[in-house]
């Protein structure tokens, strides 16, 4: 049925009336939208495993809704995606698409691309050169061969093809880069720098290939002095821009500065419409809109609010909503049965092997000229191999100049997809960025012999604190407060501000500046990171107690998080890194509430456990209540709350040690009441055998896990006593210690003390390898069990305890390897046999003696 687009309606009388929405403009819009994200975010939720960036999936979604896959269904195409649906959803589309490449030309800086020197220029100019000639070597192949190619101008055909094939997207790039933790090093610099001078090679060549264009079909007999007159043009409203207006978005953003109270909104505004402005005059002259768009980005001052601002104001929206629209346009021209026969596949085939070829091999011999090792070199060959967004443009102005038949668009965009899709992967097996050794380092708090205590105090404790946001800094603050020590044994404080790396401009932009050589930058009071709420609150605290603080910033992926952590906890020599626990205190913190936590994101719980698992020191894990208020208010004099009283609960083992230890720095606070509760068996009690055996169907997730190492027991209570005889030797007089005897039930007499009040703070060990009375804990239901079974008790809502909650791990390579375990009761034994081992190994036993 042939439409005519002026009558199409823009909204229905509703169903009620007889109207049909999907005949209508607006609803059948809204339609499209849901489809397209639905399918997108699904797709990118699928590939997350695989490390690909967003575009692929949205590409991927696009094809999938087009007549490659779903669009077979005529029904289903005429009634979603109509013909006279097209040129709204289009126009949608590319008002996101101008937005996201003025985005493109914010993220680009042109002073990085001038300090880059030589080595990058000629990389670039190589991986251009040779893909390049090679694509218009390929094009010769095309023309001859598929059905249609001739009509196009030959001129234009060649130059589109030569530009598919050694275009570099920069903005994929930078995306797939600061995923690999890559962004800062030099390899990424270097890739990132090249990519840029690609990409402005990239725009100029496209701007050619339009002017040439023209309509496609007779474009070559196009009047060569209208072409000339459309470059000049060009390249005078690039000249404009940059010396105009660029001087005045300086202005601009200076006005906007952070000494200024407040942003005029107007500037925003203005700046939004000079971006449609720009687009209009680019396509007036004959060069398509966006090449306006990215003009305009390119002109805007990089440092400061007002990029900042801008890029908050419109990203999400841009790319979360309108730019996913473009790759449903892209896939519904997308027709992949148009590749059939063993003729087309071996075209498809041929045009991916010469854009790997000619890139690749083409960056490649320019980084051995300049002398880069090999490995990197063949790096960066592979990472200037990304296509994506980019291409995608190109491809659909070939398409829609009628440069670009059916079936030669399907084999491009195919080729943009398997370039892209084996970036990541190749560069992971590739390149792995060398690490400087580690410095020997004191990696937990206990001291090894009471006789090296006064060369230890005299050591600067230095400990790592992570946080999420500001809800975790007033706990923290007063947790830091409480064991900063004396002058003899000074605390040195690293804190990490834990951001996860999105696909978002204002993520790649933030990574880009808070990371230096691929390592989380040290953050050292400089004004354009005075904005960040918690490295303004710790860098009060510093100044005003007596603790030296350096904050950072890692920006990574949540799955790689864990890296970045242990990773400067090795090099920093830090004893002990502090955790915020991945449940938040909902009260106002008057210790009033039911003391239940609220939980602020599962993937953060994972990033605890492999920290857990993989740190090269000892961890504490902070469940935060009543400690520091619990008001998320950061303010310098929140450094003045501590814990009044702290509890330790101790039972014995290395966790548990490592607990006292710390307990024993905080009694040197002279506001800190410390109390040492330990629990000890009844003498006399007729001792029941448990073993810990290892339980394959049990899940990690679900029930304690503990140490598969082989200890001495009778050694390991050598050392509890020894501990204990230490603590109350040095700490006589400002801590307390008592003993209980364990009744029958361990749980009860934890909940008594937790629930009593007199407490601000527990301190208790993991327990990975348990005393006879935490064995018995082994089959009870787990909460959460990375805190172990006393500090999932403590934790756990419902047992009416209010207090804060510090479970310690002590560092032992030993102790890595953990399983879910089954107690197992042997009945009348003289002994208690704790039985762990990983599946699969041989058994060890240790025998503990009661």
């Amino acid at each position: 049925m042939t439409f005519n687009l002026t009558s199409v309606k823009t909204s229905s009388n509703g169903a009620w009336q007889g109207d049909n929405p999907l005949d209508y403009a607006f609803p059948l819009l809204i339609i499209q939208i849901t489809l397209v994200l639905v399918i997108g975010r699904s797709l990118s939720f699928l590939l997350k495993p695989l490390r690909q960036p967003n575009v692929i999936a949205e590409i991927v979604g696009g094809i999938l809704l087009g007549p490659s896959a779903l669009g077979r269904n005529k029904t289903y195409l005429n009634r979603i995606f109509p013909s006279w649906s097209t040129p709204i959803l289009e126009s949608v589309a590319s008002i996101g698409l101008l937005f996201f490449l003025f985005l493109v030309g914010l993220e680009l800086d042109l002073k990085s691309i001038r300090r880059s020197g030589r080595k990058a220029f000629a990389i670039a100019a190589a991986g251009i050169s040779l893909p390049f000639t090679c694509g218009v070597g390929v094009a010769y192949v095309l023309r001859a061969t598929v059905a249609g190619a001739k009509e196009a101008g030959y001129a234009q055909f060649l130059v589109f093809m030569g530009v598919s094939l050694s275009i570099t997207a920069f903005p994929v790039l930078a995306r797939i880069l600061a995923e690999l933790k890559l962004l800062t090093t030099r390899v990424g610099e270097t890739a990132m720098a090249a990519a840029a001078f690609n990409d402005m090679v990239a725009w100029v060549l496209l701007a050619l290939a339009v002017a040439l264009a023209g309509n496609g079909k007779g474009g070559s007999h196009k009047s060569p002095i209208l072409c000339v007159w459309v470059l000049l043009s060009g390249v005078a409203f690039v000249v404009f821009m940059l010396v105009v207006i660029r001087p005045v978005m300086t202005w601009v953003g200076q006005r906007c500065s952070p000494e200024q109270e407040v942003v005029d909104e107007s500037y925003i505004y203005l700046t939004l419409a000079g971006v449609l402005v720009s687009g209009f005059i680019t396509d007036l002259i004959g060069i398509h809109s966006i090449f306006g768009a990215f003009v305009f980005g390119l002109t805007i001052p990089k440092e400061g609010e007002f990029a900042r601002n801008l890029i908050e104001r419109i990203e999400d929206f841009v790319s979360g909503l309108l730019l996913p629209l473009y790759f449903a346009s892209s896939g519904l021209k997308t027709d992949v049965t148009k590749i059939h026969g063993a003729e087309s596949w071996g075209l498809l085939v041929l045009v991916i092997v010469t854009a790997c070829v000619g890139k690749i091999f083409g960056t490649f011999f320019a980084a051995m000229l300049s002398k880069i090792p090999a490995r990197e070199s063949l790096t960066l060959g592979v990472l200037m191999n990304t296509k994506g967004l980019v291409e995608l443009i190109v491809l659909n102005i070939g398409k829609e100049k009628k440069v670009l038949n059916d079936e030669v668009f399907a084999i491009l965009v195919l080729m943009a997809l398997f370039t892209t899709f084996i970036t990541t992967p190749t560069v992971m097996a590739l390149y792995k960025p060398a690490r400087a050794p580690a410095l020997p380092a004191q990696r937990k708090l206990q001291r090894d012999s009471p006789s090296n205590v006064k060369a230890k105090t005299k050591d600067k404790l230095r400990i790592l604190a992570c946080v999420h946001g500001p809800g975790n800094v007033p706990s923290l603050i007063s947790f830091i407060e409480s064991i900063r020590g004396n002058k003899k044994s000074p605390l040195k404080l690293y804190i990490m501000h834990l951001v996860e790396l999105t696909e978002r401009t204002s993520s790649i932009i933030l990574a880009q500046r808070a990371r230096r050589n691929g390592l989380p930058f040290i953050d050292r009071l400089r004004s354009e990171e005075s904005h960040d709420g918690v490295t303004v609150a710790f860098e009060a605290y510093g100044q005003l107690g007596r603790v030296k603080v350096r904050t950072m910033t890692a920006i990574s992926a949540l799955h790689t998080m864990h890296e970045d952590v242990c990773q400067v906890a090795e090099e920093k020599r830090v004893s002990m890194i502090i955790l915020p626990f991945h449940r938040q205190s909902r009260g106002d913190g008057s210790g009033s509430g039911s003391g239940e936590l609220e939980n602020v994101g599962h993937s953060w719980r994972m990033v605890n456990q492999r920290i857990l698992k993989d740190s090269p020191c000892s961890v504490a894990v902070l469940v935060s209540r009543r400690l520091g208020g619990g008001s998320k208010r950061i303010t310098p004099s929140s450094s003045a709350t501590v814990a009044k009283g702290v509890c330790v609960v101790f039972f014995g083992g290395p966790d548990d040690r490592e607990a006292l230890e710390l307990g024993g720095r905080m009694a040197e606070h002279p506001e800190v009441k410390v109390t040492v509760i330990r629990f000890m068996e009844e003498q006399g009690a007729t001792p029941t055998g448990i073993m810990l055996r290892p339980s394959p169907e049990k899940c990690s997730d679900k029930n304690y896990s503990f140490s598969t190492a082989v200890m001495d027991r009778a050694r390991e209570k050598e050392l509890d006593e020894a501990a204990v005889a230490e603590f109350r030797r040095r700490w006589e007089g400002m801590a307390e210690y008592t003993e209980r005897v364990a009744k029958e039930n361990i749980v009860e007499g934890v909940v008594t003390i937790g629930s009593s009040g007199e407490y601000e703070l527990f301190v208790v060990g993991k327990g990975r390898f348990p005393s006879t009375m935490v064995a018995e804990l082994a089959d009870r239901s787990a909460v959460h069990p990375e805190l172990g079974p006393i500090g999932d008790v403590l934790a756990s809502s419902g047992h009416g305890v209010l207090s804060s909650v510090l479970v310690i791990q002590q560092h032992d390579v030993k102790h890595g390897n953990e399983v879910p375990a089954c107690k197992i009761v042997g009945g009348t034994e003289t002994s208690v046999t704790a039985t762990v081992t990983p599946i699969g190994t041989s058994i060890t036993t240790t025998t503990v003696s009661v």
